[in-house]
């Protein structure tokens, strides 16, 4: 017997159940693939859902846009994690990368959507639109030709159709008051450069002020900048405003928050079931490890804003001044699929340098009940007493010892209740409807002419103030449907005067003109100041006296 037969016979045991095995697996798919039975493919496969999607596209009874079905079952597996992994589809996920990119490619507007049109709020100066002639309180209700007005303007189309690459252009049909028909606009699309600091300025010879809108690719760049302005102007003190900044890059606050601590000071840390904990410390190098400084916060801030406010809370670096913040602290990562679409997973939690979770607590699934958590604090008082802020957190000790609670969110050092004082349902029905923002437009549009006389926010206020705006708001708005309330009109006529001249401020000069103006009145920038004349900054407690 030679060499080569030993070997087959030694072999043949193990071909004869190999092919055995293949013809059971055989047998069986053809079995189950004629008589129309899958489910145990279903049960013993390795993924039931794409297996599920199989059999619907190979056997449902009605053609199905499988690719339509999976863009709403994504989203609805995520929710049921957490409120914030979330599914972006292909067409959505520029626009959802731009808001904290320092630039992007349109036509150079901020809008607002009022009774399903396109209102232009503002005109980015030197961009694509306003060297078209478009102007703020122009309604586009028309694109490339093609109506645009009702159930299809959102947000995210609008801002489909608008953006583009830098050099193509677009068609945009106009109404705009006081000029009968529709004006068409030809805007050649650019590169719009996006500021994440709105306002940079001095409160008083000596106290700085900084509004950060978001954390962005260039907002530490932004901050180093408005630092030296404020630095030539004599600055002795700081504020910075993270009111409503619903965060952004990680690593744009580790930045910020690096500038004014001293070396090897923890920041904050992140941690998840399969992320090991990350700890970002500052390095020493930052330039301002002594300005006294005041941070704003209030239930809109958010992620990035309660990394740098936790930070410098926990170091005792500043006083936090406002309400208590959002309480976003999960840590997503952005994972894209092979067509262009992408979902932000929740792969870690932040946590403050004394430990605290900012995340508050939430149930998976259930977001609703996450989304109503405002609305929930504001019906009980959270909103006007500190003494309604429930925080069922552990306690934890700043670098000096103080008590901060856990909980989510974080905790002013100094509380600034909302002021109701003169707010009636008159002001409410007023903002909601959107009619004093549309009348703030029109103000500006009929008065243009006159008031572009005017550069500076100053003497555009005390001009304002004279024109008894807010009886000539009343007058329009009962023109337009609003029952005029003259008592409740009398009561909130502060309220009302100071979102008309803020607006129309805005109208003709910019959002660093509206801070200024909005700010000079604001309960919570008056308390910052304070922080500086008192000198209430952190401070170790003092030791217990012992009983005798």
């Amino acid at each position: 017997m030679t060499m080569n037969n030993r070997n087959n016979k030694r072999f043949m045991p193990l071909i004869m159940a190999v092919c055995v095995i293949v013809g059971i697996f055989i047998g069986s798919f053809y079995a189950n693939h004629f008589s129309g039975n899958r489910l145990n493919i279903i049960n013993n496969g390795s993924s039931r859902l794409s297996n599920l999607l199989h059999i619907i596209d190979d056997q449902y009874v009605d053609s199905v846009n499988i690719n339509d079905l999976v863009e709403k079952a994504i989203p609805q597996i995520l929710a049921e994690l957490d409120p914030h992994s979330v599914y972006i589809s292909a067409k959505d996920v520029e626009t959802a990368n731009n808001d904290l990119k320092s630039s992007f490619s349109g036509i150079g507007i901020e809008f607002v959507i009022r009774q399903d049109t396109i209102q232009v709020q503002n005109v980015i100066k030197n961009g694509p639109a306003e060297k078209a002639g478009l102007l703020a309180g122009d309604k586009i209700v028309a694109i490339d030709g093609k109506p645009f007005v009702g159930t299809q303007v959102t947000n995210e189309e609008a801002a489909h159709r608008l953006m583009g690459p830098k050099g193509t252009k677009v068609s945009v049909g106009v109404m705009r008051y006081g000029e009968g028909g529709m004006k068409n606009f030809t805007i050649t699309r650019d590169n719009i450069v996006t500021k994440s600091i709105t306002a940079t300025y001095m409160l008083n010879d000596t106290i700085g002020y900084m509004r950060i809108k978001s954390f962005g690719e260039a907002t530490y760049t932004e901050m180093l900048s408005s630092l030296a302005q404020l630095n030539a102007q004599g600055m002795k003190g700081l504020v910075i405003d993270l009111r409503d900044n619903g965060g952004g890059y990680l690593q744009a606050a580790v930045n910020m928050a690096n500038e004014f601590l001293p070396k090897d000071r923890l920041i904050v840390y992140t941690q998840g079931r399969k992320s090991p904990r990350t700890d970002y410390k500052s390095d020493g190098r930052g330039n301002f490890q002594n300005l006294p400084l005041v941070v704003l916060i209030n239930e809109g801030s958010a992620s990035s804003s309660e990394i740098f406010s936790g930070a410098m809370q926990d170091n005792d670096r500043a006083t936090i001044v406002g309400r208590r913040s959002f309480g976003k602290g999960l840590v997503q990562q952005q994972i894209g699929f092979p067509d262009g679409s992408m979902i932000r997973l929740t792969v870690a939690r932040y946590y403050t340098p004394s430990g605290r979770c900012i995340q508050k607590p939430y149930q998976p699934g259930d977001d609703a009940d996450y989304e109503a958590d405002l609305l929930n604090r504001y019906q009980h008082g959270e909103f006007f007493s500190q003494d309604s802020i429930k925080q069922s957190g552990p306690a934890y000790h700043t670098v000096l010892g103080r008590t901060v609670y856990g909980g989510g969110g974080i905790m002013p050092d100094v509380f600034v209740p909302e002021d109701t004082t003169n707010f009636t349902s008159y002001y409410k029905q007023a903002l909601m409807s959107g009619l004093m923002l549309q009348y703030a437009f029109t103000y500006t549009d009929q008065n243009r002419q006159n008031l572009k006389e005017f550069t500076e926010m100053q003497p555009l206020a005390d001009y304002l103030k004279k024109q008894n705006l807010v009886e000539k708001f009343a007058d329009f708005a009962a023109n337009n449907g609003m029952r005029r309330r003259n008592l409740m009109i009398m009561k909130s006529h502060s309220l009302l005067e100071q979102f008309l001249d803020g607006r129309i401020i805005y109208n003709l000069l910019d959002e660093q003109a509206w801070n200024e103006y909005i700010n000079a009145n604001d309960p919570t920038v008056l308390a910052a100041i304070r922080v500086f004349k008192t000198g209430a900054f952190p401070k170790r407690p003092a030791p217990a006296q012992q009983k005798r």
